[in-house]
């Protein structure tokens, strides 16, 4: 079996997690990672694959199937995404939702001119609850939407803080409001606001003479992050963090409650949720799905943007249609 030659560009918690995922799936292989940082500083888990300056990484065109490309949402992918999408086969997970299309215009344009793929925004959200979100809606026309993440470490809100001049490191936890979950699992349809629905939580470790309240305001109003809701900032030792937030746990709740009948009387509620001992290692796991679908997509000789929307489910299976239909339809 020849095996899809993966790259990962970016080595810090999601790039780690897509090693591990490519060593999980045997129709895959490492081929090489792509750093900033030297290759001496850089610690692979699998033997024999070479680290390579990110700078070099054009010259690896040839010998990569797809990239999976793992930098932040908040100032990397935008960038990185649409200049690595002109060399590569490329998928991502930008979650920065309300920036989607911006981001899809960028990197179709630019698939569309070297003839490559890209897929963008993948993972658990936006990914996996943005199918969930489509499917219920399709099926419950009447009806209405609720999305609750966490409690769990976001590693996109957690590197935005950590870009935060005079930030040494951070974790936030999203954390849903159980009250309003409560609302909606009981059919009563609630219409929440954004600040109604989460809290964030921020533990930061500010360099020595660093302005907290400087750094304070600068996160709670962050657009796309965290201006929206009610932000509680902390500031604790890099010991503290390390001891007491080395995890990074997170999942949620999607939840469609809608109505079918003459009129309306009888009701439904479509619940899907994600319980994630490691969020990066999960949503790594679903980049190496859908990196299995970049490729089939252009051996077949298509190219431009697409999102989860646009896969069909048997392209993310290593299993054939044949087998597929007998044990999983």
């Amino acid at each position: 079996m020849e095996k899809i030659r993966l790259g990962i560009f970016g080595y810090g918690n999601l790039g780690r997690g897509v090693e591990l995922a490519a060593a999980a799936n045997p129709d895959m292989k490492l081929a090489a990672v792509f750093s900033r940082r030297p290759a001496s500083a850089v610690k692979l888990i699998t033997a024999g694959v070479p680290v390579v300056p990110s700078a070099e990484a054009a010259a690896w065109a040839d010998r990569i199937d797809v990239l999976i490309i793992c930098g932040g949402s908040a100032t990397d992918l935008p960038r990185q995404t649409p200049e690595l999408a002109a060399l590569f086969n490329v998928v991502d997970s930008f979650d920065t939702h309300a920036r989607i299309p911006e981001h899809f215009a960028h990197v179709d344009a630019a698939t569309r001119k070297a003839g490559t793929i890209g897929i963008i925004s993948v993972g658990w959200d936006p990914g996996m609850f943005s199918l969930n979100r489509l499917y219920a809606n399709c099926i419950l026309p009447n009806g209405s939407d609720y999305t609750f993440w966490g409690r769990g470490v976001s590693q996109g809100h957690s590197d935005a803080i950590r870009r935060i001049p005079g930030v040494r490191d951070a974790r936030q936890y999203t954390v849903p409001v159980q009250a309003a979950m409560d609302a909606v699992r009981s059919g009563a349809n609630p219409q929440l606001t954004t600040r109604q629905k989460h809290t964030r939580e921020c533990y930061v470790v500010a360099e020595e003479g660093a302005d907290k309240a400087a750094i304070e305001r600068a996160i709670v109003t962050m657009p796309n992050y965290f201006a929206d809701y009610d932000t509680t900032v902390t500031f604790i030792s890099q010991e503290e963090l390390d001891r007491e937030h080395k995890g990074i746990p997170h999942g949620g709740f999607v939840i469609r409650t809608g109505s079918t009948g003459v009129q309306g009387e009888t009701k439904h509620v479509i619940e899907y949720s994600l319980k994630l001992g490691s969020n990066p290692e999960f949503t790594s796991s679903v980049l190496c799905a859908y990196a299995r679908a970049a490729h089939r997509l252009a051996a077949k000789g298509e190219c431009g943007a697409r999102t989860v929307f646009d896969i069909a489910p048997a392209l993310l299976s290593p299993l054939s249609g044949e087998e597929i239909r007998a044990h999983m339809l």
